[in-house]
């Protein structure tokens, strides 16, 4: 109550009284104002929202209790009392642990997983480093003392005799503090205060003085310094402002830390590893949901003049976890929805920026608030919809397809056995054979994550459950064989495309990428009379059919290379079919196949059945790079295709694929047409 308090002569004023009626007696004797004043002066909050939260007291103390504004003013703060502004939970750095626990969440992701041992690495080494300070003070003694109580409390400590000595210690080694006095001779402090900020604008600097004045320490801090103390020092302060500086520096080092995002096809464990790495660091985590947002005010809040105004989620989400540094998932980013009604990705702009977030201001509160500190992960299934400047603050983490044998190693060891136990079987009497897994793999899913392979395990053990039911008890151990599956789920709901047998002319294999992974698709080519028309059907989209239209005018323009009449498009039409219509394609990819289609029907020689190709192919005859590399040999391989034809330009991305995916593929490089028509044509 200090600070509100007011000197009054008894009897000899009439009555005050508040705004709303009330009586400053009455006010100075109210519990709620006293309870009220105590919490604000006990919550630690910061000096610039000390000072706010005391003059919203103060306005709400003298508001009538029934006016409405009184329970607008209260929330208000309220809810700066619930925000931790200064607590923290302390990451737990110990990579055995991280790696163990990811293992045991997480099978396979290796370099997903590879990339969050590295972060906490950086974290786990930064936190080592010991604390530097620079003493320069051209006192022995004052030297000593301040040496051995900074040295007790944990620091580096080195001493210096003067501003030459400090400039040559900065030039070896900069502190993150230095402390220095006033007067010394060769370079005083106020030169090597000048020369500090010149040099080394990160370090803090605290200016000691026994000769201290008002105009001495205007003009320290006018050029630069962050803290002045006068002789005697008063070590209580001095070590409260090098904390303070400490925690400045070590702030504006964590800003330079990544913001993750992962992208990838669905289920494939993007936020449950999100949620892992939160628990790996002993942090606390909550999940944001971006999927549909369309208004900024969800994430950045309500100004206070409307009715019902409330905080943005980003703010109630801290309020929650109750510290400043949790992790924030930020899910289905990819999914926000951006018209003229508003972008709510301007407000992540700010948010994941790390040189903005350290004073990230919600409309409701008015207040900057520190986000520096939030470890952010953002998920998003195609990132290319991302806006590019919001791309540029994010570091791209891609979780790629799972293969056949993660995905039979991750039923057996995870999604078996809790389905099993949510069914109300004992996993101990059943037993499903690889061969078993494997059917339900590859026959009755057609994805590359794995949420729709945990429905149809789960739809196996609704019909085992049943089956143990109408069968009474049993203690014998179930066993279930592939040839069990079909009788048990009944006929698959998907077919796998597979390579034909035998060479055809006019057909060529390709390779594309989709959301769900990769898949392979046949490119027909047919000639018939008519009158130069390019017919394209397959529910083609705009990219695909200009690859079509490049590979017809390269082969025209190059006829005679390829031993084709010149006139061969004269009276001619020439129907390109993807079949599927019912599924729209897009993309580059299906340049060479296209063209080798064309080539095939136009010279009578048949195509290879065992080649598959993905490339895009320019009007030079020149193969550019693709991607998805990795998912389309996959496709490759479950199709039985023994030779993949890929762009010289996809070299890095073959090498770092796993063996277990190349196995029995053989990829070949290229880097124009003629070197694919040598390969694919007999």
């Amino acid at each position: 109550m200090k600070w509100f308090r007011k000197k009054r002569d008894e009897g000899s004023q009439p009555e005050s009284k508040g705004s709303g009626g009330q009586k400053v007696d009455d006010i100075l004797k109210d519990p709620f104002a006293d309870d009220l004043r105590m919490r604000i002066e006990s919550a630690s909050l910061p000096n610039h929202i000390l000072e706010v939260a005391r003059d919203e007291c103060e306005r709400l103390i003298k508001t009538d209790k029934s006016s409405p504004e009184f329970a607008l003013g209260h929330n208000y703060i309220e809810f700066i009392l619930s925000l931790p502004w200064n607590v923290t939970t302390k990451d737990d750095l110990d990579l055995t642990r991280a790696k163990d626990l990811l293992d045991a969440r997480h099978y396979g992701l290796n370099p997903v997983k590879e990339r969050i041992l590295e972060f906490l690495a950086v974290k786990s080494l930064h936190s080592r480093q010991q604390a530097k300070i620079l003493l320069a003070d051209d006192e022995v003694i004052a030297r000593e003392n301040l040496s051995i109580i900074f040295e007790q409390e944990g620091f580096a400590v080195r001493s210096v005799a003067n501003g030459l000595e400090a400039i040559t210690a900065m030039e070896n080694d900069p502190a993150d503090i230095l402390v220095t006095d006033l007067k010394m001779e060769g370079m005083d402090g106020l030169q090597l205060l000048q020369e500090v900020r010149r040099r080394w604008p990160d370090t803090g600097v605290i200016m000691l003085t026994g000769y201290a004045t008002v105009k001495t320490a205007v003009t320290a801090m006018l050029k630069g310094a962050d803290q002045y103390l006068g002789k005697p020092v008063n070590l209580t302060k001095l070590r409260d402002y090098v904390m303070e500086l400490l925690n400045r520096n070590q702030r504006i080092q964590s800003l330079r830390g990544p913001v993750l995002c992962f992208t990838g096809p669905p289920g494939t464990g993007k936020t449950s590893i999100g949620r892992a790495i939160a628990e790996a660091m002993g942090r606390k985590f909550f999940r944001l949901s971006l999927a549909g947002l369309r208004d900024e005010a969800e994430l950045r809040g309500h100004r206070r003049t409307y009715v019902g105004a409330m905080a943005g989620r980003i703010l109630q989400g801290i309020q929650k976890s109750g510290v400043r540094n949790p992790v924030i998932m930020l899910d289905e980013m990819d999914k926000v929805i951006q018209d003229f009604q508003g972008d709510a990705t301007a407000v992540l702009l700010e948010m994941l920026d790390p040189e903005q977030n350290a004073s990230f201001v919600d409309n409701y509160l008015g207040l900057p608030f520190d986000l520096s500190g939030v470890l952010f992960i953002a998920t998003a299934n195609i990132v290319e919809r991302l806006p590019a400047p919001l791309r540029d603050r994010m570091e791209e983490i891609e979780f790629s397809s799972y293969t056949l044998s993660e995905k039979q190693q991750i039923s057996t060891r995870f999604l078996i056995p809790s389905q099993l136990s949510q069914h109300g079987l004992n996993p101990k009497d059943f037993n499903l054979l690889p061969e078993a897994v494997r059917s339900l793999v590859v026959d009755y899913t057609r994805e590359a994550g794995l949420r729709g392979l945990e429905k149809q395990i789960a739809s196996l053990c609704r019909k085992l459950a049943r089956k143990t039911l109408a069968g009474g008890e049993n203690s014998d151990i179930v066993t279930v064989e592939a040839g069990d599956i079909p009788d048990i789920m009944g006929p698959p709901p998907h077919f796998t495309t597979t390579a034909k047998s035998s060479p055809k002319v006019g057909l060529a294999t390709g390779l594309v990428w989709t959301e769900n992974g990769g898949e392979i698709l046949f490119v027909e080519a047919a000639r018939m009379q008519g009158n130069k028309q390019l017919i394209l059907t397959g529910s083609l989209g705009e990219v695909l059919r200009e690859s079509a239209q490049t590979a017809l005018s390269f082969l025209r323009s190059n006829a005679e290379k390829f031993s084709l009449a010149p006139d061969f498009f004269e009276s001619s039409d020439i129907h390109v079919h993807i079949p599927a219509g019912a599924v729209t394609k897009e993309g580059p990819s299906a340049g060479i196949t296209i063209t080798i289609a064309i080539l095939s029907m136009l010279t009578g020689r048949a195509v290879r059945q065992d080649v598959a190709f993905s490339g895009e192919i320019s009007l030079l005859g020149e193969i550019l790079p693709v991607g998805g590399v990795r998912e389309k040999i996959m496709a490759a391989g479950r199709a039985g295709i023994k030779t993949v034809v890929l762009p010289e330009k996809c070299d890095y991305a073959v090498r770092s694929i796993e063996p277990e995916v190349l196995e029995n593929i053989e990829v070949r490089l290229v880097s124009r047409l003629e070197e694919v028509v040598d390969l694919a044509l007999l």
